[in-house]
């Protein structure tokens, strides 16, 4: 399959959906769908790591690339998550550039990163790549983003964004709606989103947008773009009242 580092670097669009564990079935239902990978979130979700090999295998089996929403910017979790073969992380609340070089030193190996290195994982193929061949595919597939959650983080986009090893960013609009005190103003919250997303497209680099129904997707005007499961399943079993 093509890497989704591969579709976003040609400019191609990729979709995909955001779902929490335990949900093997709806990994497959995804793949058989179409998309183009899945958002595994371990933040507002079990985050136990048997389960998430488990959905990481499904998603391979149906063609899906997987990125993985840890729980924080801790090394340990972006590094069991990337050990067991995500083709990326997206780490929430990083409002500053020397807080994403932290997730980027995390997240990738010398001389970008200092993640800890075994070839005998999952993501090294359990050994029968090279040393220096998973080294050349894990620099190739992995995409790193930080999620950008504050006013401070709209603000500190460019130079978050201009970090060596910082694929895009993803703008987190519920908690930037709590943080700026502004859950009755979607404007400002769609303001600072914006602006962030200028310094993307200056940058040259996407903006995972999270979305519930293909006309936000729209006006997003993003080419990345995943869509919040719960909301979108919600909204199907409500359209299903007679």
């Amino acid at each position: 399959m093509t890497g989704l580092k591969q579709i976003l670097a040609a400019g191609d669009r990729a979709t995909g959906v955001l779902l929490r564990l335990p949900a093997v079935g709806l990994v497959e239902l995804a793949g058989v769908a179409g998309l183009d990978f899945v958002l595994l979130d371990c933040e507002h979700g079990p985050a136990d790591t048997e389960q998430l090999q488990h959905h990481l295998n499904a998603a391979d089996a149906h063609g899906l690339a997987t990125l993985v929403r840890v729980g924080s910017a801790e090394p340990a979790l972006i590094l069991r998550a990337l050990d067991l073969g995500a083709q990326g992380v997206v780490v929430p609340h990083v409002d500053t550039a020397d807080q994403a070089k932290d997730v980027v030193a995390a997240a990738r190996y010398p001389p970008l990163g200092d993640r800890g290195f075994a070839n005998y994982t999952r993501a090294a193929r359990f050994g029968s790549r090279s040393p220096a061949g998973y080294l050349e595919h894990a620099a190739a597939t992995t995409l790193v983003i930080p999620m950008l959650e504050t006013a401070r983080a709209c603000e500190n986009a460019a130079e978050i964004l201009a970090v060596p090893g910082v694929d895009a960013v993803m703008p987190g609009p519920a908690d930037l709606a709590v943080s700026m005190s502004a859950l009755d103003d979607p404007g400002r919250v769609a303001s600072a989103i914006a602006a962030a997303s200028a310094e993307a497209e200056q940058a040259g680099k996407p903006v995972l947008r999270i979305v519930g129904d293909p006309a936000a997707a729209r006006e997003t005007g993003s080419r990345f773009i995943v869509y919040n499961l719960t909301q979108v399943l919600l909204d199907a079993l409500r359209g299903l009242r007679l």
